[in-house]
């Protein structure tokens, strides 16, 4: 029986948010070998494997390359292996600039992560990449590969995450936030208008969310008050349930 086997590379690609207060963005890089003027030259962060990694080190490696943080939330969420997603003469050309080897077909593994933007993103030191910036979600450009599909099956993920374990929303957010923060939040992730008084009866049973004595300062509207995330609450009342 013939077969058919070809050279097969597997990499992984990540899909970072951030939150900037007002809405969901992505981070993207500009990968390099190619016209500054090609309308396809954002990407997610990836990488090949190396052949002595696993997918999820890999997954690591490409984020501390890429921001300088070692520890970030990181899920696995979906693999991508269609025949056809590295079959772009554009994405063909890149690949053989940037890998060099013989590939023929290229299945990635997709991640998501959280980060704060407010966070220093150590990308000084980053020579694999021309510029690495956050992309509102909602203006994210039409990008090579299928890296446009694995942004919108990552939301997916998350959503469904969320409904499990909704602690992982204030990896997004500052130590301390309002509510209209956390609101919007919600809004972003969900892409839908979210009733503010049902949200508060929302929040008010998240035991796990503590106000603060602060409230906002120098502001043109009524102050609002500060809010935080009590880890050791969530994981007594996980323990109780």
């Amino acid at each position: 029986m013939k077969t058919n086997f070809i050279h097969t590379y597997v990499s992984v690609d990540c899909v970072v948010f951030g939150f900037d207060d007002e809405q969901l963005n992505i981070l993207l890089v500009q990968r390099n070998n190619i016209d500054e003027n090609d309308p396809k030259r954002l990407k997610l962060p990836g990488s090949l494997i190396f052949d002595n990694e696993d997918v999820d080190d890999a997954a690591s490696r490409v984020l501390y390359e890429l921001t300088g943080i070692r520890r970030m939330t990181l899920k696995q969420f979906r693999c991508f292996a269609a025949p056809d997603r590295a079959s772009n003469p554009q994405d063909i050309k890149w690949l053989d600039q940037a890998y060099k080897p013989d590939i023929d077909r290229l299945i990635t593994v997709a991640y998501f992560s959280l980060c704060k933007i407010g966070r220093k993103l150590n990308v000084s030191n980053i020579t694999k990449y021309k510029a690495v910036e956050w992309c509102p979600l909602s203006e994210l450009p039409d990008m090579p590969f299928d890296h446009n599909k694995i942004v919108e099956a990552s939301l997916i993920d998350i959503r469904r995450w969320i409904e499990t374990d909704p602690v992982i929303v204030f990896d997004l957010l500052p130590q301390k936030f309002t509510i209209s923060q956390l609101h919007r939040l919600y809004e972003s992730i969900y892409n839908k208008k979210i009733d503010i008084r049902n949200f508060h009866k929302k929040v008010a049973t998240m035991t796990y969310v503590l106000p603060l004595a602060e409230k906002q300062l120098g502001v043109s509207h009524r102050a609002a008050r500060y809010y935080k995330f009590d880890k050791k609450a969530y994981n007594r009342l996980k323990t109780s349930i």
